[in-house]
Order: C-alpha cells, then sequence, then structure tokens
C-alpha cells in the first residue's frame, strides 16, 4: 500500500516529471519511511545536491529499496533536465537500493547502448562507470510512459559519503585552480587574463600561448581560437580543453613548434554560471547561450558579448588571420569524436573544410571520420560555428568538435571502449597535434614525421604509429569532398 501511494502521488505531477516542485536542490534530506517517527537510524539515507555542479531535485521513498529521483531543471528554464550530480550518506553496509531517475527531457539517450553512471566514495576518491549490467533505461508506465533510468546498487562501506554523476564532473573551481597552477609556473609563452564577468561576477578567462615574439603589434598574427563549456553539463569539453592546454604548454618539441607558429587562444569555460549551479544547458537566466551569437546581450549573455567582441575586433585587424574557431562540446546520443563543419557554395572551400577533420582522424583513434557532418539547419543559426562560419572570411574554418559522453568505436571493432578522463584530455592533446600535420610544420620537429594516431601522455611525451579511420572514411553533408586538395 505504501508503494501504490507513492507512485500515486506521482501520477498526478505534471508531465515534466513534477517540475513544480524543483525549485532547488536537495539539502541533507534524509529519507525515513512514511510514518516513521523514531531517532535515525544507519540506513535512512541522507542525499544532498547542494555544492557546486550539483543537481537532486527531488526524492520520494517508494520502498526501503527503491527511491525515485528527479533531476532539478535548469535555472529559469524547465526543458532541459539531464545532468545530475548528488550524493548519499547514512548508508548501511550491504545495503542494496535501486534508484530511478525518471524526468529526464531526453528520450534518446546513450544509456540505451550501455551507458552509465559515474561513482566514486570518500574511501574511493577516482570516478568510475557503474557497471552496464547494473542499469536500464526504459519506458516507464509508472511515469506516463516516459523514459526512465534505473541503476542497482550496493553500498559497502557505512563512513563513505557516496557521489553519483550523470558524467564526469570538472566543476568551475577545478577550472580555477587549474588556470592558477599555470600561472605559478611563469611561463613567457602563457597568458591569462579575465575577459568578462558572469551575471554572477564569475571569471570569463581568456589563456594566449604563443612565442611572446608574436604578440609584436607589427607582426602579422596567425591565430587558432578554441572556446569549451558553453553547455555547462557537457563536461568532457572541460577535459578536452585541458588536454589541448597541457600539450600546448609543454616541452613536447611538437608543442614548440607549434608555439613558434600560431598564436593559440582559449576560453576554456564559457558559461561558468551554469557549471557552477549544475545546469545541463542554460545559463543562470535559462538562456541556451549557443543560440545567441548574432545578437548576444552584455547584461544577459555578459560572457558570449565579450567573447563576440574579440572575435570581431580580430577578424577587423589587418595583421590578424584568425584561421580557425573550434567550439568543443559532448554529445549526449552518439559514439566518438566527430566535427560539424559549415556549407559553402565554393567547391574549393568545401574540400579546403575537410581538409582539417580528416587528419585529426589519422591522429585519433577515437575521431570519427564517418559521423564529421557539414551542414546549415536553421536551429543552428546562432551557434558559434554558424554565425562565426558567415563573418569571417573564406580563408577561416568554423568547427564544433562534439565528443560523447559514453565510449568510442575504433576500426574494425564492435566493442565500445567507454572515455575516461584521461580518454577525454587525450583527444584533446590530438587535436593540438593535428595542428602541426595541417601546417605542414613536421620537418621543424625534432621528430620523424609521423603517419598515424599519437597515444600521448599526460606529461606530452608521446608514440607515433599507424592510425585508423572510424566508418566508412567519407565525410557526411550537403556536399561531400572528393579528395584533399594540396595548399
Amino acid at each position: 500500500m505504501m508503494e501504490e501511494n507513492s507512485r500515486e502521488r506521482l501520477d498526478t505531477d505534471n508531465e515534466a516529471g513534477g517540475e513544480d516542485a524543483l525549485v532547488g536542490n536537495v539539502n541533507k534530506l534524509m529519507i525515513t519511511p512514511p510514518g516513521y517517527t523514531g531517532p535515525p537510524k544507519k540506513g535512512h539515507v541522507i542525499f544532498d545536491a547542494c555544492f557546486e555542479s550539483g543537481n537532486l531535485g527531488r526524492v520520494d521513498y517508494i520502498s526501503e529499496f527503491e527511491f525515485d529521483l528527479f533531476i532539478r531543471p535548469d535555472t529559469c528554464n524547465p526543458r532541459f533536465r539531464v545532468w545530475f550530480n548528488f550524493t548519499v550518506e547514512n548508508v548501511r553496509e550491504t545495503q542494496r537500493v535501486i534508484f530511478n531517475i525518471v524526468n529526464f527531457s531526453k528520450t534518446k539517450s546513450l544509456y540505451r547502448d550501455g551507458m552509465s553512471p559515474v561513482v566514486k566514495s570518500t574511501s574511493r576518491p577516482k570516478w568510475q562507470r557503474l557497471p552496464a549490467k547494473n542499469v536500464y533505461y526504459y519506458r516507464c508506465p509508472d511515469h506516463r510512459r516516459n523514459y526512465v533510468m534505473s541503476f542497482a546498487f550496493c553500498f559497502d562501506r557505512e563512513d563513505d559519503v557516496y557521489q553519483f554523476a550523470y558524467c564526469y564532473p570538472y566543476t568551475y573551481s577545478r577550472l580555477q585552480h587549474y588556470l592558477a597552477s599555470l600561472e605559478r609556473r611563469n611561463l613567457d609563452y602563457l597568458q591569462r587574463e579575465q575577459l568578462g564577468l558572469s551575471v554572477q561576477q564569475r571569471r570569463l578567462d581568456l589563456l594566449t600561448i604563443t612565442n611572446p615574439a608574436h604578440l609584436n603589434q607589427e607582426r602579422e598574427k596567425r591565430v587558432v581560437f578554441l572556446t569549451a563549456r558553453v553547455h555547462p553539463g557537457e563536461s568532457p569539453a572541460s577535459f578536452i580543453c585541458q588536454g589541448f592546454i597541457d600539450f600546448l604548454v609543454s616541452q613536447h618539441p611538437t608543442a614548440q613548434v607549434l608555439r613558434d607558429h600560431v598564436i593559440f587562444k582559449i576560453v576554456p569555460m564559457l558559461n561558468p554560471d551554469g557549471v557552477y549551479l549544475g545546469n545541463y544547458r542554460c545559463s543562470l537566466m535559462g538562456f541556451d547561450l549557443n543560440r545567441h551569437w548574432q545578437d548576444p546581450s552584455p547584461w544577459a549573455h555578459p560572457t558570449l558579448h565579450a567573447v563576440k567582441q574579440l572575435i570581431v575586433q580580430m577578424s577587423q585587424d589587418p595583421k590578424v588571420s584568425l584561421e580557425f574557431y573550434i567550439d568543443v562540446h559532448a554529445h549526449s546520443t552518439m559514439m566518438n569524436g566527430f566535427m560539424y563543419g559549415n556549407v559553402f557554395e565554393e567547391e574549393d572551400r568545401v574540400q579546403r573544410q575537410a581538409v582539417f577533420p580528416r587528419l585529426l582522424c589519422q591522429n585519433a583513434p577515437d575521431f570519427s571520420l564517418s559521423s564529421t557532418t557539414f551542414n546549415r539547419d536553421l536551429v543552428k543559426a546562432g551557434t558559434g560555428r554558424r554565425f562565426l562560419g558567415g563573418l569571417l572570411d573564406d580563408t577561416s574554418y568554423c568547427y564544433t568538435l562534439e565528443v560523447s559522453f559514453y565510449s568510442y568505436l575504433t576500426a574494425g571493432t564492435t566493442s565500445p571502449v567507454p572515455y575516461t578522463e584521461d580518454g577525454y584530455m587525450k583527444l584533446g592533446r590530438n587535436v593540438a597535434r593535428t595542428f602541426v600535420d595541417y601546417y605542414k610544420l613536421n620537418n621543424l620537429t625534432d621528430e620523424s614525421k609521423h603517419t598515424g594516431h599519437i597515444n600521448s601522455t599526460s606529461d606530452g611525451t608521446s608514440t607515433s604509429h599507424q592510425g585508423n579511420t572510424t566508418g566508412n572514411g567519407k565525410v557526411k553533408g550537403d556536399r561531400k569532398p572528393h579528395g584533399v586538395r594540396d595548399y
């Protein structure tokens, strides 16, 4: 009867999963059986999401072993409910539970393909994925046939605090500590500056990585611009960005050559408020910033406004050649890394735009050329890739770099390889390495020319061997390149 009453109460909620009740995150919420009036006991689990990047809006007791969990929607925007990140404590040793996350806003999900949430605990602080066999994704009749993700878990240490999340979190504070550690190294080829502030007065950081001689105002400048985390729940983008930065500031001979020939401008976190608040898609005020590039407001979208101003200013400087803009994202339904590019009428420009993804495919075994697509969907008109593709001249290339929240397949295999934090960073390092191939700088490094992907380690060392092409090696889109032009 108690279980029926709990389910019945949910049926009265609206279709979004009772979001009217989700005004904030749960705060040290102890769940006891209905009607229980005695003292708290071990096993009366305590849920908490009142911490940076936390998200859990409500918990319903279903039985001693089962709990319904509700994602808190993005602030000021109830449409987006995907990211979750919460802790559980006051558990009983060997206590077994089933957690049902019942109000996802998306129906299509990598949970159907074997993805699982990540978990860590105080005694085991390294994030790991739950076993896929313990995770179920299905239409649930108790929740108006909405999709539910259920996972079973057994707590094994009473004194541990357990943390569960949609994917490996990468918080605003983690970024600030990382950037501060870079600054302390006093590298003459790294500059950190505050480009602006968010609505809640968090830093919008800009890194410039290059040989300082390039910053001479009289010199012509070749610029590569990279941004990440415009969508705050897409935490893999931050690991890619950190891998990209780590390689460029390393003493690796390839990194030194790149710094001698290119100016790298990096905005690691375009939406710091959304990241801090535990949103999935939106800013504090409920805006999807990646739909507002055409006319960002200095008060509603200050971080986007500041980055756009800088890029427009650079595009108008005759001594600056802004050759690449890459916006890094994570994808909730596809495998591997891949890119979105723009559609052009000129066949020559179409083919030139295909060069970088082809080279990246040779360097990164997890990058899929067959999933790389060139499009001009109207719904994407306000994105950085589409807007800047129209603003910049025909020597500039604008891409969205996507990576799976879950895994990648390599050529000739059928078993997906789940991404780890370092796996995402490795993709970032390989993106950086690809500019050596693009600019044909291999003969300037101390390494022999490589013909395959690079297994870079976290300190920038690497080994080269034959790369793999994922899929059929073609680039999908409105126009298909017929080859790569040597230019």
